[in-house]
C-alpha cells in the first residue's frame, strides 16, 4: 500500500518502520511544520492515511481525509465528543473510517477481558471497581483514551456505577480513574475490584510502542479499499 502519515512524531516513526518491514510505502508525511501539504492532490498519491495527532487537530485531519476520498485510520484520543460526527461524514461520503482508543493487539483482547470481567461482577456489589493508568510524560490527555474505553465498557455493564471521574470517587456510583504521568512507562492499565475479603485485578502492561505501531498499520490493511465504518473488534475478529 502506499500510506500516508499525519502525525510524524515518536508513534509516526515507528509506524513508518514497521509499515516498510511489511513491504508497504510511505508516500506523504505530515507534521506542524508542514501541515499545508495535507491537500486533495498529496493525499491522492494514498492509498489509506494512518493519522496520530492530537484532540485539536484530529477531527479536521480525518474529515479531510474522507473529503478527499482517503480510507483512514485513527489513533489520536481526546475527541470523541467528535467522533459520531465523523462517522456520519464518512458514512455520508461513501469512505473508511477506523478510530481506536489503542491499536495494541494485548490490549484490545485487554477490551474484551474487561468486559466479561464487568458482565460476571454485576451481580456481586460488595466488589468496587478502580481503574488506574500511567503513561509517560508527554502523554497529552488525562485520562487516557484507553482508560476511558475501559471505564465505558465496565458503565455499559454495571448499573451500580453512572459517570466516571479523572480523581478519588466521592460517591460510590462514581467509577474513578487514577492518572499517574511517569517516564518512560509507554502504558499500563490497570482494572481492579475490591472488597473485604479480597481483590479481582487485570492488567495489561505495554513494554514498548511497536504493539500501538504494528496494531494501526494493521487496521489500515483491513480498511484500504473497504468502506464503511470499522473497529479493531472488526479488524482482530474479537467480537464475541
Amino acid at each position: 500500500m502506499n500510506i500516508a502519515l499525519i502525525g510524524y512524531g515518536k508513534m509516526g516513526h515507528i509506524i513508518e518502520e514497521i509499515a516498510l518491514q511489511r513491504g508497504h510505502h510511505v508516500v506523504l508525511k505530515i507534521n506542524i511544520e508542514n501541515a499545508e501539504d495535507l491537500n486533495e492532490e498529496n493525499l491522492a498519491k494514498a492509498d489509506v492515511a494512518i493519522e496520530f495527532t492530537g484532540p485539536d487537530s484530529a477531527f479536521k485531519n480525518v474529515t479531510q481525509c474522507l473529503e478527499y476520498g482517503v480510507p483512514v485510520v485513527s489513533g489520536s484520543t481526546g475527541w470523541n465528543h467528535q467522533i459520531e460526527k465523523t462517522k456520519t461524514i464518512c458514512k455520508e461520503r461513501g469512505g473508511a473510517f477506523l478510530h481506536a482508543s489503542n491499536f495494541s493487539i494485548g490490549v484490545n483482547i485487554f477490551f474484551q477481558v474487561n468486559k466479561l470481567l464487568a458482565k460476571l461482577m454485576t451481580p456481586f456489589p460488595d466488589y468496587n471497581v478502580t481503574l488506574k493508568e500511567v503513561h509517560h510524560t508527554q502523554k497529552k490527555d488525562a485520562p487516557s483514551g484507553t482508560a476511558v474505553t475501559l471505564a465505558e465498557d465496565i458503565l455499559a455493564a454495571l448499573d451500580r456505577k453512572k459517570s466516571w471521574i479523572n480523581d478519588t470517587a466521592q460517591k460510590p456510583e462514581e467509577l474513578s480513574i487514577i492518572s499517574e504521568r511517569v517516564d518512560p512507562v509507554p502504558g499500563t492499565h490497570n482494572v481492579k475490584y475490591s472488597s473485604e475479603v479480597d481483590d479481582i485485578e487485570i492488567i495489561h502492561t505495554a513494554h514498548n510502542r511497536k504493539g500501538f505501531a504494528l496494531g494501526a498499520v494493521i487496521a489500515a490493511e483491513y480498511i484500504a479499499g473497504k468502506k464503511g465504518v470499522f473497529s479493531m473488534e472488526d479488524v482482530l475478529k474479537l467480537k464475541f
